[in-house]
């Protein structure tokens, strides 16, 4: 069996990680107080009116508790509001308010820095090929 550190995931999994340490410093560094998964789940809402809860979870790779904990401080922060559907009590409808709407514009120049210093010295076709190939590992966990 090969060592963890030798094997393609631990590779993959070391990058994430260390993308999400650069990034939430880079945001940190710059004076915001938003953490980068409360500005996934914030664009994932903005993006997607009408999302529900567990859409939002799956496309952040989060399980329901921790987005629900996400959303509570969200809307604590005032960065979210949250109205009940009239038709479905037990659902709620999250809107960005003019605070969450500001921090996310705000943040998105940080988070394109991010992306391309991220990238850097990879070409497109190299891009292109890991993303090929990292779907391909999806696929094959998912089939």
């Amino acid at each position: 069996m090969a060592q963890s550190e030798h094997t393609i995931f631990y590779s993959i999994e070391e990058s994430i990680k260390s993308y999400r340490q650069f990034a939430q410093k880079q945001i940190n560094d710059r004076g915001f107080d938003i953490t980068i998964d409360q500005g996934l789940v914030l664009s994932i809402i903005n993006e997607n009116p009408g999302i529900a809860q567990k859409d939002i979870a799956r496309r952040a790779f989060k399980d329901h508790a921790s987005v629900t904990r996400i959303i509570e401080l969200l809307v604590k922060r005032n960065f979210l509001k949250r109205d009940s559907f009239e038709e479905d009590r037990r659902r709620f409808n999250l809107i960005l308010t003019g605070e969450g709407k500001d921090i996310l514009n705000d943040i998105q120049p940080i988070v394109n820095a991010n992306r391309k210093k991220a990238v850097e010295g990879i070409s497109p076709e190299e891009i292109e090929l890991l993303r090929k190939l990292v779907n391909k590992i999806t696929a094959n966990c998912r089939s």
